[in-house]
Parts: C-alpha cells; sequence; structure tokens
C-alpha cells in the first residue's frame, strides 16, 4: 500500500470507506428522518422546540408558498439569515421546489450583496428584518421580485417590508407540486466563496455532492453517534459551508437536535450547554480560544460535549491542549472547503489522532500531494505541496466561470491552493495557503509556523503572522498579536521568545499588540484584512 494510501488501513472493519450515495434529492432525508421520527425535536431556538414533523409541514408549506409565487425548477432563492428556525424552513423548502439555495452572509454590504444577487440572477430572498433596508437598496438594480422578511422578535424598524415570512406561508395552496431533480447534476446550493483572490465565487454544488458530504460525515463518525439521541451546538453560522453541512444537514440525517444560537456569544453559549447539554460542537479555533480562557468554564457543563470538531481555521497545538485539559472534550480537527461541501479530511476518532494534522480522509476520498509549479508530480511523503482532493463531495464548477472551474477541477481532481504534506501513515498536514506564503530574503516562511510558536506564549491569546514590504529583504515578518487579559508583554520579548524556537529568518521583526483581530463572522481570523491595510498605508 502506497503511503498515499496508508490512511485506510487506520478504518475499522465496520466503517465502509467506499460508500453508495443513493440517488436522490437532498431534500429527500428531511422527509425520511420525519417519516421514521415524527417526534424527535429537530430544532430548539431560545426554549422553542420543532419536532420533526411540525419542521416537515412548515418545509411543505414554504414550498408550496414558493411554487404559488412562479419559483421553477433551477431558480436561484438567495438566504440572508443568521440561525434560526426559518433558515431551515426556507432551505429545504428551496430544495424541495428544485429550486437552488443562494447563500448571502449577512454581513454583506450593499456592493457585496448586489454582487451576488446579479451574479446568481436570483428573484426571491428571505432576510431578517434589520437587513431589510440593504436589501431594497439595490433591489431596483437586481431582479429580486420576491422579498420575504424573517421577523424573531417585535421588530422596532420603521419601514414596511413587502411581505412577512408568516404572511408568506400563507400563501400557501396546501399541495407541492413534484418536481422531477437529478441528483448529480441539479445545483442545490451556490455557496459563494469569500473572494480572497478577486470576485467571489459560486461553487456550484449539486445535490449529490451534499448529501455525499453528509453520508461521508455520518460514515466517519457513526461509532460516536446514536441516531436520534444526538445534540448539536449549532452556532457556525448556516450560511457557511460547515454550518451547513456539519451541524444542519448532518443533524437531519441522523434524527438529531439542533441548539440554534444566532451568533457566537461567549456568556450566551455557556449558558445553552449548560441548559440544553449538547453532545456535539462543531467550532472554529477563535470559539475554543474564548471559551478555553473563560474563568469558570468547567462550571457550565461543557463535558456533556462528547465531540467537538474543528474547521474552518487550522487550530494551533497549544490551543489544542488548553482546551480539552480545562473541559475534558475531545476536538477532532478536520479540514474542508467550500468546494467540497465541505468536509475532506479529519483526525478519526476510532484510531490515532495527531494534533497538528488535520487526519485522514473520509470515506470516498482521494488525495495526494503535488509540485506546487506544475501540479502534475506528486512528490515523496514529507515534502510539501499542494493537496488535490477527488471524491463524490467535489463541486460541478464555479457558477458562470468556466476559466476558474477549469483552473481549479483538473481530469476530476480539485486543486485546493493549500500548501500541506502527508506523513507515512498517509495524515494530512496543511501548512498553509499558497497566497499566505511569506518570501524574505528568499526564504520561504509559512505563517503558520510562527504562529504555532506565539500561541505557545504564555500572554498570547490569539495571534497571526503577515509579510510586509521591505526593500532589502522583499518582505518582513510582522506578528499581530492579542495578549490574554491583565498580561504585559513587549515586542522585543515576543521576538526573543520566537528565536528560542524558530530559524532566524521565520522570526518576527515587526510586533503589533491589539484589542482584537478582524474576523469573519465565523470566527476565522481575517488575514487578508491585515494585509490590506498595509498595502493601504
Amino acid at each position: 500500500m502506497s503511503e498515499m494510501k496508508a490512511w485506510l488501513a487506520h478504518y475499522p472493519d465496520n466503517i465502509n470507506t467506499n460508500v453508495t450515495i443513493p440517488n436522490k434529492p437532498l431534500s429527500q432525508i428531511l422527509q425520511e428522518t420525519t417519516d421514521k421520527y415524527p417526534n424527535n425535536s429537530a430544532l430548539s431556538f431560545y426554549g422553542r422546540k420543532f419536532s420533526y414533523q411540525q419542521l416537515n409541514a412548515l418545509v411543505q408549506t414554504f414550498t408550496s408558498a414558493l411554487q404559488r409565487n412562479q419559483v421553477q425548477r433551477g431558480d436561484r432563492v438567495a438566504i440572508m439569515l443568521p440561525n434560526c428556525p426559518q433558515y431551515v424552513v426556507s432551505y429545504y423548502g428551496i430544495l424541495t421546489a428544485g429550486a437552488i439555495v443562494t447563500q448571502v452572509n449577512p454581513m454583506s454590504v450593499e456592493r457585496e450583496l448586489e454582487y451576488i444577487l446579479n451574479d446568481s440572477g436570483a428573484e426571491t430572498i428571505v432576510v431578517l428584518d434589520a437587513l431589510y433596508p440593504r436589501v431594497k437598496s439595490v433591489q431596483a438594480m437586481t431582479k429580486l421580485r420576491n422579498i420575504i422578511v424573517v421577523s424573531l422578535q417585535p421588530s422596532e424598524n420603521e419601514f414596511a417590508p413587502d411581505r412577512s415570512f408568516e404572511g408568506f406561508l400563507s400563501e400557501s395552496s396546501g399541495n407541492v407540486l413534484p418536481i422531477e431533480i437529478d441528483p448529480e447534476h441539479d445545483v442545490a446550493v451556490l455557496q459563494y466563496t469569500g473572494g480572497t483572490t478577486g470576485r467571489s465565487k459560486g461553487a456550484m454544488l449539486t445535490h449529490r455532492n451534499v448529501l455525499a458530504n453528509v453520508i461521508q460525515s455520518y460514515e466517519f463518525f457513526k461509532e460516536e453517534m446514536e441516531i436520534g439521541k444526538e445534540r448539536y451546538l449549532t452556532v457556525i453560522p448556516l450560511f457557511h459551508v460547515f454550518g451547513m453541512s456539519s451541524c444542519m444537514n448532518l443533524s437531519i440525517y441522523t434524527a438529531s437536535e439542533s441548539i440554534m444560537l444566532p451568533r457566537f456569544e461567549l456568556e450566551e453559549v455557556l449558558s445553552t450547554i449548560k441548559n440544553e447539554q449538547p453532545t456535539v460542537f462543531p467550532g472554529v479555533p477563535t470559539m475554543y480560544v474564548a471559551i478555553t480562557n473563560h474563568p469558570r468554564a468547567e462550571e457550565y457543563g461543557i463535558n456533556s460535549i462528547k465531540t467537538c470538531n474543528s474547521g474552518s481555521a487550522p487550530m494551533p497545538l497549544e490551543l489544542l491542549r488548553s482546551f480539552e485539559k480545562k473541559t475534558g472534550s475531545m476536538i477532532l480537527e478536520g479540514y474542508g472547503l467550500s468546494e467540497a461541501s465541505p468536509t475532506t479530511h479529519c483526525n478519526p476518532p476510532f484510531s490515532e489522532r495527531k494534533p497538528g494534522s488535520v487526519g485522514i480522509g473520509v470515506p470516498s476520498t482521494e488525495y495526494k500531494i503535488v509540485d506546487i509549479a506544475t501540479g502534475t508530480i506528486e512528490v515523496p511523503v514529507g515534502e510539501l505541496g499542494e493537496v488535490i482532493i477527488k471524491g463524490p463531495q467535489i463541486m460541478k464548477g464555479y457558477w458562470n466561470m468556466p476559466e476558474e472551474t477549469a483552473n481549479t477541477l483538473r481530469d476530476g481532481w480539485l486543486f485546493t491552493g493549500d500548501i500541506a504534506k502527508v506523513d507515512e501513515d498517509g495524515y494530512l498536514y496543511i501548512v498553509d495557503r499558497k497566497k499566505d506564503l511569506i518570501i524574505a530574503s528568499g526564504f520561504n516562511v509559512y505563517p503558520r509556523d510562527i504562529e504555532e510558536v506565539l500561541y505557545e506564549h504564555p500572554a498570547v491569546q490569539e495571534a497571526v503572522c503577515i509579510g510586509v514590504p521591505d526593500p532589502y529583504r522583499g518582505e518582513d515578518i510582522k506578528a499581530v498579536i492579542v495578549l490574554k487579559a491583565a498580561n504585559t508583554v513587549t515586542d522585543d520579548e515576543i521576538i526573543q521568545y520566537c528565536r528560542q524556537s524558530l530559524a532566524a529568518y521565520k522570526v518576527p521583526r515587526l510586533v503589533e499588540f491589539r484589542d482584537q483581530l478582524p474576523k469573519t463572522n465565523v470566527g476565522k481570523i481575517l488575514r487578508r484584512a491585515l494585509r490590506d491595510e498595509v498595502k493601504n498605508m
């Protein structure tokens, strides 16, 4: 067995490494769960519970209302909501109608919103009431004809929305027209990437892509899951592909309860853990940072959580150790991309977990490391290159971007743009994004190498490194740091600390202390925003 296939040996006999993906629409998993577990709690939102029977009935009503408003198979319908029951109802209603869910980040400003609406051609949007004025301001420049407004509480906004979510439901005829869906070719979700390399790109995820990833994830974690018994803490935004797949879709597939929170607010999250005792907590490193640094985290019963699967950004080793020591939970770090629906790798609960690695491929996933220059030569074990991936979860392509699609999908392989290596056991280690590489005095410097060291400093809470222009060295390394409360340290002390563990060319020459770092509303540190600040100085 080659080293690239060595990961297969880690799977026990009861886990299928080559899963069968049924030829059915993604939306069917809700109907099947409802048929088997109608009275199980599907959603919990600030104390209000929805059974699967209630949720499915709302989805059918929403689907009928879409059809009454001439939403056809293949039409794009945008969702611009935080985590809430209406999100799930809209998502599954859109899919049942044969339309395409178009994910919109609620933090999008008018320019970004206008671009996504025009790029997708969406004519219908479901939007939070507080964001309604933003949508109205761009409506004339788009094809929008249906605006459905969700209010999570009595609104004080002084506007008259086109129609409320409840009013839209009342337009249902009570009947859903059957729609023929081709799971392999019909797009279920347009998942827009962050646009870090230019215009945002809409990854076309088919019904089969997204369903495949749900089944792959279940097969991978099934020994840790009890069908109909798990409770997911769903605070990762559902518009983010990680939340969509690892929280919403996986919880529905396993007849579990999704405990929904619209945003990550530390005290609210800890209180929710204490009151609702979730068993699964998909999160990102910044969430675990916040919990680890809370002085009384242990008092909130966080040991109810069996599995914390971390994604979206690299997990610093020191943070992983601190979180597990303080809470007793186990973090399984994984890896994925919007273009892969998203999960491709994770540290296995059934075999060795290697801190610093993102683990092994999930079932039916192939991967290898190729040379950065041409992408055609597979590099030896332990050497750095670009990780490329193949599997049933890989997107159909980018919406209306044939050249981008051709550059990213080659002979069935997804070229990720991530620099990585594998060890002799097939475990994958993500080193950095190609575009995050710092070239200082001709040396290639990967920011994560430095950040791992910085996180080991007892005063450092968060850290990120970027390259800044230097006329002599090409780029200098700058560390931007948030200190833990009541801690003080000088930039020179940080530099000297790094000298103890890093080669001289990797040591930051510049250090800046801040109260906070720029982040996405998933909690991922925005390295790009820091680079842009330097560029605009």
